[in-house]
């Protein structure tokens, strides 16, 4: 299929909430695969669909050594979290140039709609924990950085402005 574009920061669709997907159908399965063109492209972890310009709760993440593993998921909810935290240096193509170390649960277990259309629970943990919530914050119009405080926040988004030039 096709890489997409990144929707670039601050477009007001990446701090809207996604609209949930009634069923799995092959539009569906179309996007979740340039989805995954462009999370290969660049290379990243993970991609939800506002961060190309598609107001669905669709994400796709792929944490795997070898790539070619990437776990399709339609209204991903978070069922439960560890209590135990992991550092993780997290970023987005949509504010490209900088990053920042984000603290979440080390392992979360996640509800979604698989590719079949099937509700399937499945246990993450490590990087691909992390890059499940970083997703599941794209699709709740959120982004990364919104985890840190404000002083923090503040300097990564005058950092990005100065990059961006």
């Amino acid at each position: 299929m096709t890489a997409r574009l990144c929707l670039p920061w601050p477009d007001k669709r990446l701090r809207t909430p996604a609209q949930p997907v009634e069923a799995i159908t092959d539009d569906i399965r179309a996007i979740w695969t340039d989805m995954i063109d462009t999370m290969e492209e660049m290379p990243g972890v993970g991609l939800a669909a506002p961060q190309i310009g598609v107001m669905l709760r669709l994400a796709v993440v792929d944490a795997s050594d070898s790539r070619g593993q990437a776990v399709r998921m339609a209204n991903p909810e978070i069922l439960h979290a560890s209590v135990q935290l992991r550092p993780h240096e997290e970023a987005s193509p949509n504010l490209p140039g900088v990053s920042a170390k984000i603290e979440r649960p080390r392992a979360v277990t996640v509800r979604f709609l698989n590719e079949r259309g099937e509700i399937e629970d499945r246990d993450f943990v490590g990087l691909w924990a992390t890059s499940v919530q970083h997703q599941i914050d794209h699709l709740n119009g959120r982004m990364y950085f919104d985890n840190l405080s404000k002083v923090k926040r503040d300097m990564l988004l005058r950092k990005a402005r100065k990059l961006a030039g």
